[in-house]
């Protein structure tokens, strides 16, 4: 049961979405008559600067009052069209990741801290932030090399984070279970798990070290992959707290006109992003999920160099051939074959008929097949499959959100470059090859070697397994004979929680109270 404390978080929360103008510029059609009476009244509360601005500026203005928590929270959603409608998606997509810098003293001392060596003895310099999110900001500095000085970029948790998002946390979980309990229709959607992958990923990107090794692991595997790479880490000044890096002198690819300027092939760098980004999906089952224009670089060489790995995502090999069966079965028009991948992945329920979820796919992919490749949107695609797969009750898989989220932005991006970009054709050697190689006989050839490893594994652990079920037996046995008994410290320390939860629910009845009376006098005063 959520705190009182969380509540009142809720409580704020909602009184600055009412009071910045989005909770009235949400679309409140399809809402129960009382509710759009509520929306209706939201709109009286909001403040009259706010009424004249768009959705999205209204919803920046909001997140930027709530806190960095609230900035993730807002991004995630933009990655879940299936949760919060297509327009409000592309409306959280819009948010920038931009938040005031914090002193400089204070990330010389998390640095010191996590390093547990005087800055000094660690850099040559270490300059003023020149951009700050809601997790870590970032510092030029200064190391000594064999070489002469080198310049990195030092990137610095923000102090205090951790507690304010696990505060903020409560407030989530407690908004998930509410949908889940009282808006039975939001149960597919899985609330509670997507609280808890916004949970997971955040934690891990609070880990400076595990952004580390992610560079380190895309590092090795595309060191052969042509026009694309990310920058080295500098292991000895790098913590959980801090990751120092090559500092990157290039482009921003959100800088068309100096790209332009430059003289680069903006078609070819299209072509090159995209074919990078499926390279790591299919052939690495690993990839960088915020690869939007702000993470991309393109150095002197032409190269495209991407930063800020905080957060990545997986595929195992069962996942991608499924994805590119479905890939493969939309482009071929084999609309049978895609539903029945969605059945054999159990993406649907089996209860469903597999020949109406065909014609439901089939009522996506013929409007593809009947227009030009260069105006074919992977967004477009992803929303309509939502809207389909919703009448199938299709449970939300938490594996392929990240994936979604970012191709479809990667896809953005390469249309920036290119607007008449055709995805189809620049994705083609690099899906083709991986069908070609793993979706034929060299895939049966990899299934059966990966069972008989499977099997191999098994059989080494047979002695240890027979061992534990012969333990259980006997365990299962006594229980029968003797029944399920507890020791002394085990009965007095069940009395014990009982009795504090009897206690803290009779102060928290008490504190209700209290708060009661002091808003009946607040509104009605006695004198």
């Amino acid at each position: 049961m959520a705190s009182i404390v969380t509540y009142l978080r809720l409580m704020r929360a909602g009184f600055i979405l009412v009071r910045e103008g989005v909770v009235s510029a949400m679309p409140a059609e399809e809402l129960p008559a009382p509710m759009q009476a509520a929306h209706r009244l939201a709109g009286l509360f909001a403040r009259r600067k706010s009424k004249r601005l768009e959705r999205s500026d209204r919803l920046a203005r909001a997140v930027e009052r709530l806190g960095p928590s609230w900035v993730k929270l807002g991004q995630f959603l933009a990655t879940r069209p299936d949760v919060v409608g297509a327009d409000i998606a592309l409306d959280l997509s819009q948010l920038q990741d931009r938040m005031a810098t914090f002193p400089t003293a204070e990330a010389r001392a998390e640095v010191e801290a996590s390093l547990g060596r005087p800055i000094e003895d660690l850099f040559a310099s270490f300059g003023e932030p020149i951009a700050a999110a809601s997790i870590a900001q970032v510092h030029p500095a200064m190391v000594l090399t064999p070489e002469g000085e080198k310049k990195v970029a030092v990137k610095v948790i923000r102090p205090g984070v951790r507690l304010r998002f696990r505060h903020d946390l409560e407030a989530f979980y407690t908004v998930a279970e509410l949908q889940e309990r009282f808006i039975p229709a939001s149960r597919r959607l899985r609330p509670t798990e997507i609280a808890r992958t916004l949970e997971q990923t955040t934690r891990i990107e609070m880990d400076l070290r595990l952004e580390a090794a992610a560079l380190s692991e895309m590092a090795e595997n595309t060191r052969n992959d042509p026009g694309f790479r990310v920058p080295s880490v500098d292991w000895e000044r790098t913590g959980r707290d801090v990751v120092t890096m090559e500092w990157i002198d290039g482009i921003k690819m959100s800088d068309l006109a100096a790209l332009r300027e430059s003289g680069l092939d903006l078609d070819r760098l299209a072509d090159t992003l995209i074919q990078s980004f499926l390279r790591h999906t299919l052939r690495d089952g690993f990839f960088h999920a915020d690869m939007h224009q702000g993470n991309l670089f393109v150095d002197p060489t032409g190269t495209i160099v991407a930063v800020d790995m905080g957060i990545v995502s997986r595929l195992n090999r069962k996942e991608r051939r499924f994805l590119a069966e479905i890939l493969f079965g939309f482009i071929t028009r084999d609309y049978q074959r895609v539903a029945d991948v969605h059945f054999e992945a159990g993406y649907v329920n089996a209860r469903h008929d597999p020949a109406s979820f065909a014609q439901a796919i089939r009522a996506i992919g013929e409007p593809i097949h009947g227009q030009p490749a260069e105006t074919i949107s992977m967004a477009r695609l992803l929303t309509l499959l939502f809207e389909v797969t919703e009448l199938f009750d299709m449970e939300t898989r938490p594996e392929l959100v990240m994936l979604q989220k970012t191709m479809v932005v990667v896809e953005g991006v390469a249309r920036t470059l290119n607007p008449k970009f055709n995805m189809w054709k620049a994705a083609e050697p690099v899906v083709g090859g991986w069908i070609r190689d793993n979706l034929g006989p060299a895939r049966v050839l990899g299934d059966v070697r990966g069972g008989l490893m499977a099997a191999f594994r098994l059989a080494e652990q047979l002695p240890d397994l027979a061992a534990r079920g012969e333990r259980l037996s006997v365990e299962i046995g006594a229980m029968a004979e003797n029944g399920l008994r507890f020791d002394a410290a085990t009965s007095e320390a069940i009395g014990r929680a009982e009795a504090r939860h009897t206690r803290s629910g009779r102060v928290a009845l008490w504190i209700i109270a209290a708060a009661l009376v002091w808003l009946a006098l607040a509104i009605h005063p006695i004198w």
